[in-house]
């Protein structure tokens, strides 16, 4: 069965650095979650509006099946979505490959401050709260592990690749990491 790293969280966490760094050393192919919304969405985030799920329905579906063609090519993949609920996690695990999460977690201070310092991005810092309002951790029977943001990239790029090779109960486990 192949395996989809998805690297979750909300937005400025570093999902796209991280995930990238992830695909380059496991020669998987990457994915943004951005590129799969239709653009009402776009528009509607880009004007400072969340979207509710009716919004995200569509575009999580297009983020499974673009999984699902992975997996059905034999290959491994790594994916940014911020997957902040459950359900939106649930609709994503549909996939016929093994969804693992990553999730990237950081304060509002830290995340703010990436958030203010970043641009040329659709997603406007005031919709932040909105997504830690949202968020849902992981919860122990998800297959996932959670990372503090707070390392350098490549220093959470280590500690996920470590995380994810320690050996696992039969069940799916979830592990937290703070740093190193």
């Amino acid at each position: 069965m192949s395996t989809c790293l998805m690297v979750m969280g909300v937005s400025g966490a570093g999902k796209s650095t991280v995930a990238r760094l992830l695909a380059a050393r496991l020669g998987w192919p990457v994915a943004e979650a951005d590129d799969f919304h239709p653009e009402a969405n776009i528009a509607k985030m880009a004007s400072g509006v969340p979207l509710d799920d009716a919004d995200r329905a569509p575009w999580l579906s297009a983020i499974r099946d673009w999984i699902d063609e992975q997996a059905d090519a034999g290959r491994g993949a790594v994916v940014t979505c911020s997957a902040l609920k459950r359900r939106y996690r649930d609709t994503l695990r549909g996939s016929s490959a093994r969804v693992r999460f990553v999730h990237l977690d950081g304060s509002r201070d830290v995340i703010a401050g990436r958030l203010a310092a970043r641009a040329g991005h659709f997603m406007p810092p005031s919709l932040l709260e909105s997504q830690f309002d949202a968020l849902e951790p992981l919860e122990a029977d998800e297959d996932g592990i959670t990372v503090d943001v707070s390392d350098s990239p490549q220093r959470i790029v280590e500690a996920v690749l470590a995380l994810l090779r320690a050996p696992e109960d039969p069940a799916p486990a979830q592990v937290h990491h703070r740093g190193s």
